[in-house]
């Protein structure tokens, strides 16, 4: 019920955050569920077939609920594409809108791709000593180039919404809507990498002496890794896509949207 709340509020605002909406889910369930025997393994809270509750729901999409929120009440029900010259605020809130999505489209390809596709260890983002699969803030090159991927699929997911619903006089005074598409690989990149960074810091990891299996919890029995027990997965996915979302648009802004 909430996943579709959600997804009526991105529809009304703009076509192409239903969109990206709707690729976040398809392709985050699809990496979820690719090789889960391994995962489960390795993480002690995994979940097997990728199903997502309401707390995983209102982390992943809150913040990009409240910017389509946002942009109804500012600049109202209207297809744009992205022109800060000629619509500064709805360019603004449409790319804080893909950054939060991207972001975590891109961590979670990371996460769930890189995890299994990577052939080493990964290691710690904070001081690159090699950790255990699965370790909060452990990254690896396949890993990164994954959320790279993961963002480019919601870039291109938003250039079709645009391609398809904004006017023609719109698109032809914009600069090249192509452009997207690179940002939204550039905030799938930069979300994973945020994502690591709080993760490692602020997000315990630690290894269970009896199973081998990565932990989020401290207590007897397990090995800590790193982080400290501040932030649990769904916060700091919230934190990541809300810093994302705000460093976005400046970045669009700077290739030349």
């Amino acid at each position: 019920l909430l996943a579709l709340i959600v997804g009526f509020c991105l529809t009304l605002a703009h076509y192409s955050f239903f969109l990206c909406l709707l690729a976040f889910f398809i392709t985050s369930s699809k990496a979820t569920k690719y090789k889960q025997e391994m995962k489960a393994q390795v993480e002690e809270d995994f979940k097997e077939g990728g199903q997502r509750n309401w707390l995983q729901v209102l982390c992943n999409g809150g913040m990009a609920f409240e910017l389509s929120l946002l942009y109804l009440l500012d600049i109202g029900s209207s297809d744009l594409p992205v022109d800060f010259r000629h619509q500064y605020r709805a360019s603004w809130l449409g790319m804080a809108v893909l950054g939060a999505i991207s972001c975590c489209n891109g961590d979670t390809w990371a996460s769930e791709l890189g995890s299994v596709l990577a052939k080493g260890d990964p290691f710690l983002i904070t001081t690159f000593q090699k950790v255990p699969r699965g370790t909060n803030g452990g990254v690896t090159p396949v890993g990164l180039l994954s959320s790279v991927f993961g963002g480019l699929v919601i870039g291109f997911a938003y250039f079709v919404g645009i391609m398809m619903s904004a006017a023609s006089m719109d698109r032809e005074i914009a600069p090249n809507q192509l452009l997207v598409i690179l940002v939204g690989g550039l905030g799938g990149l930069l979300g994973s990498l945020l994502d690591s960074l709080i993760g490692a810091s602020l997000q315990f990891s630690g290894k269970d002496a009896k199973t081998g299996k990565i932990v989020e919890v401290a207590r007897e029995g397990v090995i800590p890794i790193s982080g400290k027990m501040v932030l649990d997965n769904h916060s700091v996915n919230l934190v990541s896509s809300i810093l994302t979302a705000l460093l976005l648009p400046k970045i669009a802004l700077a290739v030349g949207l």
